[in-house]
């Protein structure tokens, strides 16, 4: 019996009504359609996790967004995070979550924020970087002249591991799918990996931040740099001039004049 059959329907049903219905109130009115074989038949979907006799919400293209709108983008990423919402694929985190934090903010933005994983404050509200480590990264994004809402933040895992525990590889493998889709819609020009966890998962590398920060990564042709992570600034105040040696490194990249 698959994992959806399993799920209890009315949880399922309501998961994807209010979506449906958050993605009417912003003015979506329609979601992509499969694609089509050469023999013009519709593709068949990925296996659908939520319950068959719900509101159908098939898969968007893959290949990237380049020139779509913020509409397009945003009922894209809608489906991704239904997908991610239903998911039980990591037994641990499925069973002592609270919800999954997908990510936020402009989804055509310039440049993504990707840390390591939600916190506690983060799996209650169902938002990234919203406890302390949050609240500096703020004022990270502000100092660059930027704004949250201008760029956006997601983490290499989408559920809080017990404990804030550092996230197993098997568990960053479970979602790597979902985040790679996300960044494919996203189309961003640079990502800011926050700590090791993001640089190394992202660019597939044992390297530590130490020798990541500093010069410029690629990621499927999108520019990456990595910095310490708000969380280890918290704990190592002595770092945060590094960070921002960083952040202006990345600002000068995007051709944005910080003041001073």
């Amino acid at each position: 019996m698959s994992e959806s059959a399993n799920r209890p329907r009315g949880s399922s049903r309501r998961v994807v009504l209010q979506s449906l219905e958050t993605l009417a109130l912003s003015g979506v009115t329609h979601l992509p359609r499969g694609r089509r074989k050469p023999n013009g038949r519709t593709a068949e979907p990925a296996p659908d996790p939520i319950e068959n006799d719900a509101p159908a919400v098939e898969a968007a293209p893959s290949g990237g967004s380049h020139g779509s709108t913020d509409g397009d983008r945003a009922a894209a990423l809608e489906i991704i995070r239904l997908e991610v919402a239903a998911c039980t694929r990591c037994t641990e985190l499925a069973s002592t979550r609270k919800q999954t934090v997908f990510g936020s903010g402009n989804p055509h933005p310039r440049l993504v924020f990707m840390g390591e994983a939600p916190g506690a404050d983060e799996d209650r509200q169902g938002l990234p970087f919203v406890g302390r480590a949050g609240q500096l990264l703020t004022k990270i994004i502000e100092a660059c002249t930027l704004k949250r809402d201008d760029v956006y933040i997601l983490n290499t895992l989408k559920c809080r591991p017990p404990e804030n525990r550092t996230p197993l590889p098997h568990e960053a493998a479970n979602c790597r799918e979902y985040l790679d889709r996300q960044l494919d819609v996203l189309a961003p020009e640079y990502i800011c990996c926050l700590g090791a966890v993001a640089a190394q998962n992202l660019l597939g590398t044992t390297n530590t931040i130490g020798r990541l920060r500093g010069s410029f990564h690629e990621y499927r042709g999108i520019r990456v740099l990595c910095t310490y992570h708000p969380a280890y600034l918290l704990r190592n105040p002595a770092a945060k001039k590094d960070c921002w040696q960083d952040m202006q490194l990345l600002m000068r990249e995007m051709g944005i004049t910080l003041p001073g």
